[in-house]
């Protein structure tokens, strides 16, 4: 069993990899985590990202592509803005993960 510290390592390991102008799903950065069943762990471990600027946890949206509405750093604003810096394009309140979803490689 892998201690929390040690599952948090791995989801920002794997959030690190997604390249700029990409998204990854919650579901997505676990099973590159190593637990297909840790979405929700994800959740938790980018809510408490310690080190933002190398931990691009606004990356991540949920499986429809779209924005978490409690973005823990200045919510679903922040979150879509930091995207489209980036040149995603949030419209009607989503990602389209076929343009912008990040292939895992």
């Amino acid at each position: 069993m892998i201690k929390e510290s040690g599952a948090f390592e791995l989801i920002y390991n794997a959030v690190k990899k997604i390249p700029r102008g990409k998204v990854a799903t919650y579901g997505q950065i676990a099973l590159l985590a190593g637990n297909p069943r840790w979405s929700r762990v994800v959740g938790y471990a980018l809510h408490v990202n310690p080190d933002p600027q190398n931990i691009p946890c606004y990356r991540v949206v949920n499986r429809f592509g779209e924005p978490s509405r409690s973005f823990a750093f200045g919510g679903f604003d922040t979150q879509a803005a930091l995207l489209e810096s980036e040149g995603v394009i949030v419209s009607d309140g989503r990602v389209d993960l076929e343009a912008y979803g990040w292939d895992g490689r």
